[in-house]
């Protein structure tokens, strides 16, 4: 092991300790979202990030490929609109583990996270915002071709 590697050990250890100690993670919550990460059903990860019911959102504006030549490498942006945004999280329902990315929104900055996501066949991706305690969602279906042949 490097020693900068190390560092980073140390800090991340000592970070999660901070934040455990000051209440703002409670032990629960960080083992939950790990389980999440590994559920297989769209529902299953709904369950497992406590979101029962969203509700359908105008709110939520993606910012995707409606057609993606490389499942690979899809690029996916989500902005909130919504006030008091919390978290985004980003779910490929056909994924074999539906669950791709979790972001922290820290408050009084702007809602709003891109990333790349890996996807192996066309599927509907969902963007599943918490605002002010209550969870928001929408959705948009990603076309994946095979060698940019069309889908």
């Amino acid at each position: 092991m490097n020693h900068s590697r190390r560092e980073a050990i140390k800090t991340g250890g000592g970070l999660l300790a901070l934040l455990l100690s000051a209440g703002i993670l409670k032990p629960g919550e960080a083992l939950a979202q790990a389980d999440a990460f590994s559920m297989k059903t769209l529902a299953e990860a709904l369950r497992a990030v406590g979101a029962q019911n969203p509700a359908a959102s105008n709110a939520i504006v993606f910012k995707a490929p409606a057609i993606a030549e490389n499942g690979a490498v899809v690029p996916v942006a989500v902005e909130s609109k919504l006030p008091g945004t919390e978290s985004i999280t980003l779910l490929v329902e056909k994924n074999p583990t539906p669950l791709v990315a979790s972001f922290a929104i820290p408050a009084g900055t702007t809602g709003s996270v891109s990333t790349r996501v890996k996807m192996g066949q066309t599927s509907d991706v969902y963007a599943l915002v918490k605002a002010e305690g209550k969870f928001y969602m929408a959705k948009q279906e990603i076309k994946i071709t095979l060698g940019g042949c069309g889908g």
